[in-house]
């Protein structure tokens, strides 16, 4: 053989196995997608909305749920920090089931491809047998109130129908995200945070009773944040459960019909119509109605000493407070930076951490 051509041959594999490669990087890196989604605070309303209420709801950046997707030959689901089985000691593990309860991501990613799958299978859309690697990261402090659950499902949901080219219309989107949670996983629920976090901007929803019963879902009204007023929001790490355990007192109490319960429910209703009335007319004092809808609460369900406290304490520099969601988190209207500022300093002197919610506005 000619030197020539055996040198030739001799890095013409190498080289087409790399020029292989560089294809297959940049196919992936094309094909590649990324999703985001935000944590829900409810402003008025909660926890009317799994009991054909109304409320009013935001999503903001402050934190955020990240789903990565590319092809690949094998179904695969990457496990995140969550989701690990490896631990340097039992207090670290105890801490971990503390923070983020006993069941990380992964179960939400297996839920939302079946949902999908099954939804797909209904509406007769055959998919293409492309597989793919979905993972996912998630900053959104857990167990508080501020759906961080739904967070990951939703952006893992608006992943997989772009990868396969699918479009579901928005109200039913939140349905199908509610259905992962609710139905598959048993996670105590209503569509509140899905439509806030699919709508990407404040909602007005009213879920109307016999509009889900002929629809399948209520009235949705986007509209900007700057109608909206000051607003703070704080939270306890230390006081966080899931909504299935606050919710499921709620919901047994609702089915026998409990008076206290569906009274409480016209109340939050007649609240939400009335913040919404205020902020369309360019009235953003709706301090008192938040209190209201607080004190409702408190009087109907069970509150912890913690979170009470918690209340209290932003009440006493004068700001207003109720509960972003199932406990474990406030949210708020302050008058000024100086409240705010006073506002932070009380609450950090129990173990609270406030932010100004940086609102997502379409």
């Amino acid at each position: 053989m000619d030197h020539r051509a055996w040198t030739i041959n001799h890095f013409k594999k190498p080289i087409n196995q790399l020029t292989n490669q560089l294809i297959t990087k940049c196919y992936l890196c094309l094909t590649m997608i990324k999703t985001t989604s935000y944590p829900r605070a409810a402003l008025i309303g909660n926890p009317s909305d799994g009991y054909f209420g109304k409320t009013i709801a935001f999503v903001f950046q402050n934190f955020s749920a990240q789903v990565e997707l590319r092809p690949s030959e094998q179904l695969q689901i990457v496990p995140c920090g969550k989701d690990r089985l490896h631990f340097g000691s039992m207090a670290e593990l105890a801490e971990e089931v503390r923070q983020s309860g006993y069941y990380g991501g992964t179960r939400l990613i297996k839920a939302t491809i079946k949902v999908l799958h099954g939804y797909c299978a209904q509406q007769g859309i055959s998919l293409p047998e492309q597989n793919f690697t979905i993972s996912y990261t998630s900053d959104i402090p857990s167990r508080l109130g501020l759906a961080g659950s739904s967070a990951i499902v939703t952006a893992a949901m608006t992943a997989m129908l772009q990868f396969y080219g699918i479009e579901v219309p928005k109200p039913i989107l939140a349905n199908l995200i509610l259905q992962v949670e609710k139905d598959e996983l048993k996670i105590g629920a209503g569509l509140q945070d899905r439509v806030a976090q699919v709508y990407a901007t404040p909602v007005y929803m009213d879920f109307d009773k016999q509009l889900i019963q002929q629809r399948g879902y209520g009235e949705y009204v986007p509209f900007d944040k700057g109608l909206l007023p000051n607003l703070y929001l704080a939270y306890r790490t230390n006081l966080s459960e899931g909504s299935e355990v606050t919710h499921n007192d709620l919901a047994t109490r609702y089915a026998k019909g409990d008076a206290d319960v569906h009274v409480a429910i016209e109340q939050w209703k007649g609240l939400t119509d009335a913040v919404w009335q205020k902020l369309q007319t360019g009235d953003k004092n709706i301090a008192a109605l938040l209190n209201e809808n607080f004190d409702i609460r408190h009087r109907t369900l069970a509150i912890s000493p913690g979170n009470k406290a918690l209340v209290d304490a932003a009440r006493s520099v004068g700001a207003s407070a109720k509960f972003t969601g199932s406990g474990g988190a406030i949210i708020g209207t302050y008058e000024d930076e100086r409240m705010l500022e006073e506002l932070t300093k009380t609450l950090r002197g129990i173990g609270a951490e406030v932010i100004k919610p940086d609102i997502v506005s379409s």
